[in-house]
């Protein structure tokens, strides 16, 4: 099975290294030199990583073949992607890879049937889960432990503690609103 591990952002400096979004908890892992990754778009693939380093908060990667600063821009906005085994699940019982979450279904507390994880969308600051609800909208979920307290692998479910407005923009709570308790 495949996973998508990082995204290659700008060129770093004059030798071919590039910034990467990570996008696994586990990037000593996937991202270590010797890992050989396939891409998004495939053309640009497969990658065997040089060389990394972390340089002001940020991975900095740099691959065999790639040693300038225009071979480096070239892989800009392409996607690492990792193979891994099914069966294979991460270390901490509190992470979750993507194809674990997809087509949970998705419950609040009192047991509302809200719908079922279509995808997930890794954003900077933290994961979203894409709901798509049974008359077909989508609901957008921060994939946080105060929203989302308990994935239930076994029984296939994600239980969510929706704050007012989440799910129904009616019972949203407006700041300006608000009474001072």
């Amino acid at each position: 099975m495949q996973l998508v591990v990082a995204r290659i952002g700008r060129a770093h400096g004059i030798k071919g290294e590039v910034t990467v979004e990570v996008r696994t908890d586990e990037p000593e892992l996937r991202l270590a030199p010797g890992a050989v990754l396939a891409t998004e778009p495939s053309a640009t693939g497969p990658l065997t990583i040089a060389t990394g380093r972390v340089h002001s908060g940020r991975l900095l990667l740099r691959f065999e073949g790639v040693q300038d600063r225009t071979g480096a821009e070239a892989l800009r906005n392409t996607l690492l992607i990792a193979e891994v085994d099914p069966e294979e699940v991460p270390e901490d019982p509190e992470e979750f890879y993507d194809h674990q979450l997809i087509d949970l279904d998705v419950v609040t507390r009192d047991g509302t049937i809200v719908g079922r994880i279509a995808e997930i969308s890794h954003l900077p600051y933290q994961d979203l889960l894409i709901v798509r609800r049974p008359d077909g909208s989508e609901v957008l979920i921060p994939f946080v432990g105060e929203i989302v307290p308990e994935i239930d692998l076994q029984e296939q479910r994600a239980v969510i503690d929706p704050p007012p407005g989440l799910l129904d923009e009616s019972q949203a709570e407006i700041a300006a609103e608000r009474e001072d308790s």
